[in-house]
């Protein structure tokens, strides 16, 4: 429990302190106007009260990410805290900040057109389907997962295509309604629900005393199958939204286009991504000590959603357990509408096309839940359709970070000349390493079942040094790229 009281002081600590200085890094401008005011359009473009705006992009990044990918991460042991706290403090927050920063500073413009502006056009083109493709995966995964967790709890007499299909309507309206009419009045009541399990797992840790491991009692593999699923890459893979994402920079466009001033910046971006931290910090813990022998429960077999009801239902009576549960579908139903919002917002600015008029919304966002449709049939027939589709979700994730870490390098480099670029070079050189270490040491999802550990570590490594010398010998040289040229 001492490990766990020090990780949550350190989180603050990092947003009063680091966030800070991140905030002074960048060069907020109070007095500059932001997209929401001279580009308002009553669909995307909307003026939004601070605290609102800061729940809905806590919710938007949170989703189920820092409850199940906490808690399947929590099965490598303690080190999975450190990862948790300094990941939130020196990866995640200030890539969630600057990227939304860099978005607000230029008419709340999609990631693809920052990745353009400082990797170059190739880059952008290729980020453009990517992230497309990227924002249909998290829409598949996040209708999938509340409709098995509504049939399995509340109707396990109903197929499960009848929940995904109310599911999958739901997201369309979601994503054609102006951002105002849905999103910004029912999801803070949500971002608080979220925060409220959090609180009820506090709760339950100060009237059940659980041992929770600490670190000084070891940072050893403690996964079931420890030695197909080692440390490194595998848990910075399963953590993901608790420490850094890639989906994050895709949500913060749609913020940056309601922001009223650039103070605001610090709260909703650094600040969602240290609350997401305190909250994967949370559950990650409670994981921690069920997993442990010390707990006598049995958890074999149990992925992130059936450890969530085994939580609940162990420590909370009935109806708070219900409402747990409620509030797991919640959060990811809440972050697989805006993915879609933002793959319709990605496709409409690489088409150039207004989206006011909601006849061209439905054409834009049409195709895109037309693939999503088909993608959500394959991951419900084949029996293991929904692993395949999670395992390159949570990888593409990384892989989209680790793209935008490089482009906020290369900004850095160009507006604050050197040494500043270290802020997010040294992110962005570990997680080359991880995504690239993953496909290359993974026994399911990679080459591991082929290629030695030591092969693939190696052949990670030599790649991480060449996108460090391709950054050394470009980065210096003048562009005349502009996002918005």
């Amino acid at each position: 429990m001492i490990t766990f009281c020090i990780s949550i002081v350190l989180l603050i600590l990092g947003y009063l302190i680091y966030g800070t200085f991140v905030e002074k890094l960048f060069g907020v401008d109070p007095e500059r106007a932001t997209p929401a005011t001279t580009m308002t359009d009553g669909v995307d473009y909307v003026p939004m009260k601070p605290w609102r705006i800061y729940l809905i992009q806590f919710l938007n990044i949170a989703g189920v990410g820092p409850i199940c990918g906490a808690i399947m991460g929590a099965q490598f042991g303690t080190s999975s805290f450190l990862w948790i706290v300094f990941g939130s403090i020196f990866a995640g927050a200030v890539h969630d900040y600057l990227s939304g920063m860099m978005s607000l500073r230029n008419n709340g413009c999609s990631l693809p057109e920052i990745h353009g502006a400082y990797l170059g056009n190739g880059i952008k083109q290729f980020m453009r389907g990517f992230m497309v493709l990227l924002m249909i995966l998290v829409g598949v995964v996040f209708v999938n997962t509340p409709a098995t967790l509504l049939t399995t709890h509340f109707t396990p007499n109903m197929s499960v295509f009848v929940w995904v299909g109310i599911v999958i309507t739901y997201y369309l309206i979601a994503t054609l309604l102006p951002i105002d009419k849905l999103i910004g009045r029912i999801y803070p009541v949500f971002g608080f629900l979220l925060l409220g399990m959090a609180v009820a797992i506090v709760i339950a840790f100060v009237v059940y005393r659980p041992e929770i491991p600490e670190v000084w009692s070891g940072l050893q593999n403690r996964h079931p199958d420890a030695a197909h699923n080692p440390i490194f890459p595998m848990m910075f893979i399963s953590i993901a939204c608790g420490a850094i994402s890639g989906f994050h920079a895709t949500q913060s466009p749609l913020m940056a286009r309601c922001m009223t001033n650039e103070k605001q910046g610090r709260p909703i971006f650094y600040g969602a991504m240290i609350t997401e931290g305190v909250v994967a910090l949370i559950w990650a813990a409670a994981a921690a000590y069920f997993f442990s022998p010390e707990s006598g429960i049995d958890t074999a077999g149990k992925g992130g959603p059936a450890m969530v009801g085994l939580i609940a239902e162990t420590w909370f009576p009935k109806a708070i357990a219900i409402i747990t549960i409620l509030g797991v579908i919640s959060a990811a139903v809440t972050s697989g509408d805006t993915a879609l919002r933002s793959a319709r917002l990605i496709v409409a600015d690489f088409m150039h096309y207004d989206q006011k008029p909601i006849k061209n919304r439905l054409l834009v966002a049409i195709p895109i839940f037309a693939i999503t449709v088909l993608f959500l049939i394959f991951s419900l027939v084949d029996a293991n359709g929904f692993d395949v589709i999670w395992r390159y979700f949570a990888w593409a994730n990384q892989l989209l970070a680790t793209f935008t870490l490089w482009a906020i390098t290369v900004w850095l480099q160009r507006e604050k000349g050197h040494l500043w670029y270290l802020t997010t070079m040294l992110p962005a050189l570990f997680m080359t390493m991880v995504t690239s270490s993953f496909i290359l040491v993974a026994e399911k999802e990679g080459l591991g079942r082929w290629l030695p550990n030591g092969i693939g570590y190696t052949i990670a490594a030599v790649i991480t040094i060449a996108v460090l010398t391709i950054f050394l010998v470009k980065a210096y040289k003048p562009k005349k790229e502009t996002i918005n040229g």
